[in-house]
């Protein structure tokens, strides 16, 4: 393993100016699942696999994944810790490795028994956070889930850490509607706690929001951010996630969707994309439909970019980079010790992640879409955001109303699935009645 990094890291940084496709899947079957990994491994494109766990383990439910197990009820995931280390290691025998590294997925607050088994199992990479893994999930306290991920870290780290990789999910925390900048905040502040605590091979993220222009220049703002917080890239890269909020219903808004998110991390120079399927706004994907999307991912990524998506804002790219780095100076100044710090900034506002109602998140700050999709602060809470950036934002005292609310949750939806669709500044998305008729089955 070269440098001693991280076989999945070693993996993306080894291949500049590609992209690596990645999907988001998981069964509960070991067959399945085994089968599900080598489809992927035997993809023609830059690859690598995943494991997504299923509710039960998520949620410290083994006993309930175990008798689900033993009675070959389905999951939406793989129980890793209900399996064991000898099967578990069988999974991925024959297929993981420096060639094709596997990355466990689990969206739990507290997973100390997840980590234990990965580590088991012989998988080097996992992703999350104790902010990004917290807040949007349930009602663990941020301080519960800090030390957790402390614990979590630290045994990452041990023996020859520099072979194990956590993948901050704070760049997609919410899913949508939160300001780019403080996404790059909560990636590149996890990234810093990982490091804190032993893991020295980390990656940072960001999602596709509903505004092209303003995702490639998010994806410009997070490496620069990056390179100033983080260092040596030898240590890092960056992963972008197709739209996780609200998706299309129909085949043709699902695709365009996609194709978009490969254009946006083309042309913000991402290093790997999580790619989602056609059926994601129906069911549990596939293993076809997992490979087809990753397939046409590679195929999306290959094709030239136009000139309008090749061309990045300077000054939209200054004003995130500029924004973000306040609130990451924010959260540096309010601790030495980075679980602290993380803990008083939310606690005083200073930090605030918009329509996330986790009891330690003060949900004074709510963000707002422009008629292009472009989300913004309408009012910044107790974020303590000089003149200088507040200018760059418009507010609006009056608070959202629930239709307007349900517009922008699902503007994307509405974009991609009914093509020539118009947007109002005041009103919202002009979507009400596309709203009110039946979903479109595929």
């Amino acid at each position: 393993m070269e440098n001693g990094l991280s076989c999945f890291h070693e993996f993306v940084h080894s291949r500049p100016g590609q992209l690596i496709v990645q999907p988001r899947m998981g069964f509960s079957q070991f067959d399945r699942m085994r089968e599900g990994l080598a489809c992927v491994k035997n993809i023609n494109a830059h690859t690598v696999g995943t494991i997504t766990l299923d509710s039960f383990t998520r949620t410290g439910d083994f006993r309930s994944a175990k008798e689900a197990i033993e009675n070959h009820r389905p999951l939406n995931g793989y129980p890793i810790v209900s399996y064991g280390a000898r099967v578990n290691r069988q999974l991925i025998d024959g297929l993981a490795g420096p060639d094709f590294p596997v990355q466990v997925r689990h969206g739990c607050s507290r997973p100390e028994s997840i980590f234990k088994a990965i580590i088991d199992a012989g998988i080097d990479a996992t992703e999350g956070g104790p902010v990004s893994y917290c807040l949007p999930y349930g009602r663990v306290p941020l301080t519960a889930s800090a030390a957790s991920w402390r614990a979590c870290c630290e045994m990452f780290a041990e023996g020859d850490h520099t072979k194990r990789h956590i993948e901050s999910f704070g760049g997609c925390i919410m899913g949508q509607l939160c300001p780019p900048a403080m996404l790059i905040a909560v990636t590149v502040v996890e990234a810093l706690f990982f490091r804190q605590y032993g893991v020295r091979s980390f990656s940072v993220s960001l999602s596709q929001g509903s505004n092209f222009q303003q995702d490639a220049a998010a994806l410009s703002a997070l490496r620069i951010v990056s390179r100033k917080y983080l260092g040596d890239q030898d240590q890092w890269h960056i992963v972008y996630y197709t739209f996780m909020g609200k998706f299309p219903v129909t085949v043709h808004g699902a695709k365009a969707i996609m194709k978009d998110s490969v254009r946006i991390a083309k042309s913000g120079k991402a290093d790997r994309i999580i790619v989602k399927t056609i059926k994601e706004a129906h069911q549990i994907p596939s293993i076809e439909d997992n490979r087809d999307a990753l397939i046409q991912a590679d195929r999306d990524f290959r094709a030239p970019l136009d000139p309008l998506e090749e061309q990045i804002d300077p000054g939209e790219v200054e004003r995130i980079t500029e924004e973000a780095d306040f609130l990451i100076e924010v959260l540096l100044n309010a601790d030495n010790n980075l679980e602290n710090a993380i803990a008083a900034v939310f606690s005083k506002g200073y930090w605030d992640i918009p329509f996330c109602l986790h009891p330690d998140n003060r949900n004074a700050a709510f963000a707002r879409l422009d008629d292009e999709g472009r989300v913004e602060w309408a009012d910044t809470g107790n974020i303590p955001f000089p003149a200088r950036i507040l200018k760059n934002h418009r507010r609006k005292n009056k608070k959202l109303s629930s239709k307007e609310l349900l517009l922008m949750v699902s503007y994307n939806q509405i974009k991609y699935d009914f093509p020539g669709w118009k947007a109002d500044r005041e009103n919202g998305p002009a979507g009400e009645g596309i709203l009110e008729k039946p979903l479109i089955q595929i």
